[in-house]
């Protein structure tokens, strides 16, 4: 690895989409070979009465979508530009191993149905994986404390703490993940957009920081999701043809989880007032808001089943996603809904970092009030019918 990081003045947008691309389309090619391969070794959802489809589908979708991050990756280790990335940080390498291990645990449970514990045991193993190459969060700005005459200050972790909050943060977004994977192209939808949310997020983080190479991590490992997610969605959306399965579901918890570690470390404290809380607390707004849905899903399966006196990990059919089905959304608007809820959420948080705060409020609210009323289309058609 090298000491120094260089700075380059462009940033490196281009490459960047390269890579999505060549992820997206390498995902694609894979998912029929992975399909086929599902079917041969009996990786295959049978209809339960929890679920929305009616017949047999393949699982193992997750496979495709790594084998397309490898690719994305690959790629970006041949640019001269993004190459630097590789150079200058082990994020790219936690990413590609730790997904491999959390991808090894998902196929074992698309195909044999895993117990939770061994579910649990196999992310906190990946999670660890990240931890072990270096990626953890490290430094958080609080609004107490008076450091050099500027309101608050800095929170500097130890490696056990931030060890710790790293492989929570990594594991929590991991079953956020999985538990919103319910209906077609909804997982893969939201990973798109949470994806691409974070790499703009981090794209900014790289212009404030000069174009410092030592920050093209978090933007690789984000691009590269992004990718895989765009490539696995046209096989994904209704009418399904494959599912992405826990393989697929835990693989995009993950990556979103290291590319915010990874962004969290890059913020230049330094450059940024005091005052502008909103820049100092970036990371954090950005993942409360890209993952607000499916952490909101989560939330709320927990409490249910533990009043119910059910294990947090039991299946029911309760979801946000059965809930618009219930009130009269087909599948396919249910999963355009939820893509604009989390759309806005996430888009609108990287914007209130990069842009007017006002502007973006107003923006916010528009946005939010215009999901929030098309949601409730099918409740205001039976009230006038009433």
């Amino acid at each position: 690895m090298g000491q120094f990081p260089a700075v380059s003045n462009v940033l490196p947008v281009r490459e960047y989409l390269l890579v999505a691309l060549t992820a997206a389309v390498v995902t694609f090619l894979l998912v029929g070979l992975v399909r086929a391969l599902a079917f041969r070794i009996g990786a295959v959802a049978y209809p339960r009465s929890r679920d929305v489809h009616v017949k047999p589908m393949p699982r193992m979708g997750g496979l495709a979508m790594y084998g397309g991050v490898l690719g994305g990756m690959l790629l970006a280790h041949q640019l001269p530009v993004l190459r630097s990335a590789f150079d200058f940080s082990y994020d790219p390498y936690a990413v590609i191993v730790g997904g491999g291990v959390i991808v090894l645990v998902g196929v074992l449970d698309d195909r044999f149905e895993l117990d939770s514990l061994t579910k649990l045991a196999g992310q906190v193993c990946s999670a660890g994986i990240l931890v072990l190459f270096g990626l953890q969060w490290m430094l958080f700005w609080v609004p107490w404390g008076d450091a050099g005459g500027n309101t608050g200050s800095l929170l500097s972790l130890d490696q056990n703490q931030g060890a710790i909050l790293s492989v929570l943060l990594a594991v929590t977004m991991v079953n956020a993940m999985n538990f919103v994977d319910g209906l077609d192209g909804l997982a893969a939808g939201i990973g798109l957009i949470a994806a691409a949310a974070t790499c703009v997020f981090s794209i900014g983080l790289l212009g404030n920081n000069g174009g410092d190479v030592g920050a093209y991590p978090p933007a690789l490992i984000a691009a590269t999701l992004a990718g895989a997610c765009l490539g696995f969605l046209p096989h994904n959306f209704n009418p399904a043809r494959i599912f992405m399965g826990d393989s697929g579901s835990m693989l995009i918890g993950l990556m979103l989880a290291a590319a915010t570690i990874s962004a969290s470390g890059k913020i230049n404290y330094e450059s940024v007032r005091a005052t502008d809380v909103l820049g100092l607390l970036s990371p954090l707004v950005v993942v409360a808001a890209v993952l607000f849905v499916p952490m909101l899903d989560l939330l709320m399966a927990v409490v249910r089943r533990t009043r119910r006196g059910e294990s947090p990990f039991s299946a029911d059919k309760m979801h946000l996603h059965h809930r618009l089905l219930e009130i009269g959304h087909s599948q396919r608007r249910a999963v355009l809904l939820i893509y604009l809820w989390a759309g806005v959420l996430a888009f609108g948080a990287v914007a209130l970092t990069l842009f007017d705060v006002v502007v973006v409020v107003w923006c916010l609210g528009i946005g939010l009030l215009l999901a929030l009323l098309v949601s409730a289309v099918p409740r205001l058609r039976e009230a006038r019918k009433t």
